[in-house]
């Protein structure tokens, strides 16, 4: 098992300024900010980075700034995926990974492949990528769900070493941790489900909240790891409420809120995403305030 990946990555959102143009001194602002609070690893354009709405060249800007504004040396998880397998290869030739820790890959989204679509697609991003592959299953952005059995011959390849899951479906969930191989990393993708996740076999979280409370989500993880479920039970109820209204109007649309009320970057996003609305900002203030999150 590669235990660089233990625990929390955060999944970094984008900082924009008002002309939605990348905000790096705010991204140099986040990057210190949760690296001082303990996160294990930094993913880099993920779904939460706004992937679908930032250019190829700004997201190769973005790596190398992370590479040369990682003030912990934390290892680098590098989103890169795509429903257009073909596409997907030629950035890999396309792309300089040195430095890089890990790709994480996303499920083919909108063209709906079957299971043995699936496994032919990453099968051929295992054998290109010069870096290990995390799998990433989030039926509810890509339609598809990755099934156990797919996983499972995945997992088989020497060059994928984990998966992050965001199905909600605890079956899944369990019918996982027992059918993957032990040194196979199972990440949650689902921030309000950690703890439970822990508790049947999985190894950590590729978190969104942990942008904005660092500190509380890696604690409680860390917790949750060492078998110290109580204490991570208590944390992960904090964020009970919050779980709804970061989503209500799509992500990252309710953390970068958070992280402008704790004053780390704007809450600007690009279209179609828009601002969160004043009424999602104060729910979330208050949430954060009953819960000793300011």
């Amino acid at each position: 098992m590669d235990t660089r990946f233990l625990g929390v990555g955060v999944a970094l959102v984008t900082p924009f300024d008002a002309n939605h143009d990348i905000d790096f001194p705010a991204l140099q602002k986040l990057l210190h900010f949760v690296s001082d609070s303990g996160v294990n690893y930094l993913v880099v354009q993920g779904t939460t980075g706004e992937t679908s709405t930032t250019t190829a060249q700004e997201k190769l800007d973005l790596l190398k700034f992370v590479q040369e504004n990682n003030p912990k040396k934390l290892p680098i998880v590098y989103g890169l995926g795509g429903n257009n397998t073909r596409a997907v290869l030629e950035t890999f030739k396309q792309t300089d990974l040195t430095g890089v820790d890990a790709v994480l890959s996303v499920c083919p989204y909108y063209n709906k492949p079957s299971q043995k679509g699936l496994i032919a697609h990453f099968t051929a991003i295992a054998d290109a990528s010069p870096v290990p592959v995390f799998l990433y299953n989030v039926p509810g952005r890509t339609v598809v769900n990755m099934k156990v059995e797919t996983i499972a011959e995945l997992a088989k390849l020497p060059n994928i070493i984990g998966i992050k899951d965001a199905c909600g479906n605890f079956d899944q969930y369990m019918e996982l941790a027992s059918e993957c191989p032990s040194d196979f990393l199972l990440i949650s993708g689902d921030d309000n489900h950690v703890t439970p996740m822990v508790s049947v076999g999985w190894r950590g979280v590729i978190s969104v909240i942990a942008n904005a409370f660092p500190k509380e989500f890696t604690e409680m993880t860390w917790h949750a790891i060492e078998g110290r479920m109580d204490e991570a039970a208590a944390i992960q109820y904090r964020f009970l409420d919050m779980d709804a209204p970061l989503y209500a109007e799509s992500n990252p649309v309710g953390i970068k809120k958070c992280l402008e009320i704790k004053g780390i970057c704007s809450s600007e996003v690009r279209l179609p995403l828009v601002k969160a609305s004043d009424e999602l900002g104060m729910t979330l203030k208050a949430i954060m305030e009953k819960e000793g999150l300011i």
